[in-house]
């Protein structure tokens, strides 16, 4: 960050002493940004003539509209120390593997020219329903190397979930693992790619990938073809071709949560997500050639492809697949102690987790090379900075960071040459005209407001797959504040600069008219010991809405009156009167989905005796029938 520091104040013909004054240069002066971006971090392919056309215009605006890139190519580039490690795989403490960089460019190589013998083109769609294994990595690059468009999710989605994800794309070839481990149990999913395969009529093949069973029988499998039989006739390819398409042609295709009904698929361009990625990674994050980063996530989670484009930047790509709770949690500190990992990747829920869990990582792992780690998924409370800090390790850059599937990325993030503020974001990215906005329209500051992107950026989606007017992708960002990308999260830009987030703005509670963020709540009910987690809604009650808030007690607790007069004091003391459920009732289960996130709107359609419009976005459907018809909430 310093050194981009220097030399952006070259391109600037000024000084830019401090890291708000670069960040005003990067959103005042975009194309000159985003084109140092391109030369500082070596992208590979022509830039073209001009960067950007109809800035002034969101959507619309279109980013060097004359360039031609390949993805996969500055992935594989081979500046970098070809016998060095790509990528080490864990799926759990069953499977071990690791390829070097001249390894995975050569499996790409064979994959790639199995796939142009298929029939594949670019624009054509590839879908994997894979781990996150170094496979999953190969057939990715693979299809991006041809111009195909890449889309996964992970094996644990049920058959309606996978089909209301890939029914839209229409793929011509589908990947899918015969199994996988998870907590320790094998997992076989044959007989549910089998069903998959049977009902997606636009696939050519499906080609079973092994992980536990290293020779699946694929005989039951509709079009089914086994791994090594796709890949026999092209062992000894060696070359790559790579096609140099348009900055904005599509990459990937990721899936909103879908908890609202069938999930949207956001179509990302490969220009726009390797720009972001770089300067994310080497900027924000201190990446450097060599470094070792881990980021915990599925295929079926944004973070992957966040993960794997480390490649990019000379880093090797840690994968993980399974349970990140194995033995409490150790199973993580045990794979970044083995692999000397520089960067920790996990989310909020995690930290809380194995802070509760009583994990003391500095105490029982050696963390030497650890430098950094990053936390998102949902907001990170104070009191995990200051777990991190006193039992992980003191010397981390802790970065708390917001952005996600909708730009494969970031809008607030960190910096290595800021200080870390106790429960704070860091700064909001290069780039990325970040602003807090009130119902006016009107920027505000140590208020809380709408999280907006006043300004286009290189990453915002291509579009919505299926939606050839664009209405829906409107509908989704630019209808609140015309030619504003409004993201949907209440935050609120403190006084230095940082930001908190205090949940999704749709999830907002409105008592009496008093807008609420549900993490406000969770941060002080979850610091109490006989709480493990809890999730808030608002119930439409006598004309206007209560708050109410559900909790998982540890085992052998309670939920008896003193407990409850406990939690609504500590909310009541250190948030505000308003902020004090009406109702708190005992669950053992809090729903959320495969990624990890609780999903408060289903809760409150449940209750609300409406039908939760697509479950399969769940990881733990069944959760929801406590919620149902709750006596506790049909009474003042």
């Amino acid at each position: 960050m310093y050194r981009y520091a220097r030399y952006a104040e070259r391109l600037a013909g000024q000084a830019l002493p401090d890291y708000a004054a670069l960040w005003q240069w990067s959103v005042a002066e975009p194309e000159k940004f985003w084109n140092s971006i391109w030369d500082f971090c070596s992208v590979i392919g022509e830039r073209g003539a001009r960067t950007v056309v109809d800035l002034q215009k969101m959507p619309g605006a279109r980013w060097y509209p004359d360039a031609s890139i390949n993805l996969a190519e500055n992935l594989l580039r081979t500046d970098f120390d070809p016998g060095s490690t790509a990528v080490s795989f864990w799926g759990e403490d069953q499977v071990k593997r690791r390829l070097s960089r001249a390894e995975l460019r050569r499996q790409v190589a064979v994959v790639a020219a199995a796939m142009r013998a298929a029939g594949l083109q670019s624009g054509d769609c590839v879908a994997a329903s894979m781990p996150n294994m170094p496979e999953t990595l190969v057939i990715m690059l693979a299809a991006v190397s041809i111009g195909a468009v890449f889309t996964s999710t992970s094996p644990d989605f049920g058959i309606q979930g996978v089909l209301d994800r890939f029914g839209q794309t229409k793929p011509k070839l589908l990947f899918a693992a015969e199994g996988y481990w998870y907590n320790r149990k094998r997992i076989d999913c044959l007989t549910k790619i089998s069903d998959i395969a049977r009902q997606l009529p636009s696939i050519d093949k499906c080609i079973v990938v092994p992980y536990s069973d290293a020779t699946p029988d694929v005989s039951g499998v509709e079009k089914g073809v086994s791994w090594d039989d796709f890949r026999r006739d092209f062992s000894t390819t060696t070359d790559i071709k790579f096609e140099r398409l348009p900055f904005d042609h599509p990459v990937f295709v990721l899936y909103s949560s879908g908890t609202t009904g069938v999930p949207k698929g956001i179509v990302h361009g490969a220009g726009g997500v390797l720009l972001q990625h770089l300067k994310e990674h080497q900027l924000h994050c201190d990446v450097k050639p060599g470094d070792r980063y881990f980021y915990f996530t599925t295929c079926g989670w944004t973070m992957w492809n966040i993960l794997v484009s480390v490649l990019a930047s000379g880093a090797t790509a840690l994968m993980y697949d399974g349970s990140p709770l194995l033995d409490e949690g150790r199973i993580i500190f045990e794979f970044a102690q083995a692999e000397q990992m520089t960067h920790l990747g996990t989310s909020a829920k995690f930290i809380d987790a194995i802070a509760k869990n009583g994990l003391t990582p500095r105490k029982e792992f050696d963390l030497t090379n650890m430098r950094v780690l990053c936390s998102t998924g949902s907001p990170l409370v104070p009191e995990s900075f200051d777990y991190v800090y006193r039992d992980i390790k003191p010397d981390l850059h802790l970065i708390s960071m917001s952005g996600g599937t909708d730009i494969c990325s970031c809008f607030v993030i960190g910096s290595p040459d800021l200080p870390v503020y106790r429960g704070e974001i860091q700064c909001r990215g290069l780039g990325m005209a970040v602003d807090v906005f009130d119902d006016d329209a009107k920027p505000v500051r140590e208020t809380k407001g709408e999280l907006v992107c006043t300004q286009p950026f290189p990453a915002m989606p291509v579009g919505f797959w299926n939606d050839t007017t664009g209405e829906r992708y409107y509908n989704a960002y630019f209808e609140r504040f015309p030619n504003v990308w409004c993201h949907g999260d209440f935050s609120e830009i403190t006084s230095h600069g940082g930001l908190i987030i205090y949940g999704r703005s749709d999830a907002v509670l409105n008592p009496g008219g008093v807008r609420i963020g549900t993490a406000e709540i969770y941060r002080q009910v979850e610091k109490l010991a006989e709480i493990v987690e809890s999730i808030a809604i608002a119930q439409d009650w006598r004309g206007d809405v209560r708050v109410v808030l559900f909790v998982r007690l540890r085992d052998g607790v309670t939920l008896d009156p003193a407990l409850q007069d406990k939690i609504r004091a500590a909310i009541r003391a250190n948030a505000t009167p308003r902020h004090v459920p009406a109702k708190i009732v005992a669950v053992t289960d809090i729903p959320r989905t495969k990624s990890g996130k609780i999903v408060e709107l289903a809760v409150r359609d449940v209750v609300h005796g409406r039908q939760v419009k697509n479950v399969e976005a769940l990881a733990n459907p069944e959760a929801l029938t406590q919620y149902r018809d709750r006596t506790e909430l049909s009474t003042d």
